[in-house]
């Protein structure tokens, strides 16, 4: 197992680190002199860096691609408020050397838990067709171990092992509480469409090495997939009411609610309305989250932009907290160690590497 993690950097700034990561992205870009260098992002479980490669390049340009493992030895510092590794030495790992689990990143909730609450709304439907459809999909143990483990994303939400069954049931429970306060809204229905309505996830995406699209999933799509295992589990009821199923087959292919969205279908019914925007919003709730969180470290409370929601966000708690007041012998302890210390600029220029030898 992984030594050092990235969630550790506050503990590390300034100094020199080895470790292994996965590459997020690989970028080769001129520097001023024409010269290229490096740019990389770099991930673990629990969190991403960039990473820039000044020197010796040539040797590493070729020596590995995206989603390829790497061993890195460099400076780790901050620029302009996040942190940063300037890489000294990379190898490509071998297949020996990697263990998985230290580079996807995974729910930190009880899986077993989060199936029970999920089992429990389903206990709970009226509908018998609904309960049993539902039911008949949760009791197949190959479906049933893809949804517990499978993410609900490739990077925009939820993007972490666990992340689609941890989606559904924070769903559920938007979808149950907006139910009492529309009592017109058939219930089961509308917790039927938050369990099947990104279960296609389960075999369009794969997350053995790293989160990435099948060949079916990049083809077809998950809503498409979506209804092939629909049709296939109510083969085993031939009683299922048409228009039940109708109705079924609308809220997947209506979910992501917009044309320009992917979605063939606007949602046209009450029902499918409040499912694509209680999905829209749960989704972006956790790409917030998620933001916040891997910019912990920064002082600032606005972030970096956020490329699925196409901005800027305020981290409205570190916004309103209030510096603590300074006493005169703080103020002037600070005073002095200004004016006893030099200021140390950070830059994203190469710093040479220290002097000390870690094997690599």
């Amino acid at each position: 197992m992984k030594e050092f993690f990235l969630s550790d950097c506050g503990n590390h700034e300034n100094k020199v680190i080895t470790s292994s990561f996965v590459v997020v992205s690989k970028q080769v870009k001129p520097k001023k002199t024409g010269e290229p260098y490096l740019a990389l992002t770099l991930a673990d479980r629990t969190g991403q860096v960039e990473a820039k490669m000044w020197d010796n390049v040539e040797d590493a340009l070729d020596a590995f691609e995206q989603d390829d493992f790497l061993k890195v030895k460099g400076l780790l510092n901050k620029y302009k408020n996040r942190f940063q590794i300037t890489i000294h030495k990379l190898r490509r790992l071998g297949e020996s050397e990697i263990d998985f689990s230290d580079y996807l990143p995974k729910t930190t909730k009880d899986i077993g838990e989060l199936w029970q609450t999920l089992a429990t709304f389903v206990a709970s439907f009226r509908d018998p067709h609904l309960k049993a459809l539902v039911e008949a999909f949760m009791a197949d143990p190959e479906i049933a171990e893809a949804y517990r483990n499978a993410p609900a994303a490739k990077t925009l939400h939820h993007a972490y092992i666990g992340g689609l069954l941890d989606h559904v049931v924070s769903l559920s429970r938007s979808c149950d509480l907006m139910c009492r306060n529309y009592p017109q809204i058939n219930r089961d229905l509308l917790l039927t469409g938050a369990f099947l309505h990104d279960i296609g996830k389960i075999h369009e995406l794969t997350y053995n090495r790293s989160f990435s699209y099948t060949t079916r999933g990049q083809l077809l799509g998950h809503m498409i997939i979506e209804l092939e295992m629909l049709q296939a589990k109510l083969a085993q009821f031939p009683d299922f009411p048409e228009e039940l199923k109708i109705l079924v087959e609308h809220l997947i292919i209506s979910h992501h609610g917009e044309y320009e969205f992917g979605s063939p279908k606007l949602p046209m019914f009450p029902e499918a309305l409040m499912l694509h925007y209680l999905d829209n919003l749960d989704s972006k709730m956790e790409s917030m989250r998620a933001h916040f969180e891997r910019e912990a470290s920064s002082e600032q409370p606005w972030t970096g932009y956020n490329s699925s929601l196409s901005r800027p966000l305020l981290n409205s708690a570190k916004f309103l907290e209030k510096k603590r007041p300074i006493t005169a012998d703080s103020s002037s302890a600070s005073s002095s160690s200004a004016s006893d210390t030099p200021t140390l600029e950070t830059t994203s220029e190469p710093v040479p590497a220290t002097t000390r030898q870690d094997k690599f």
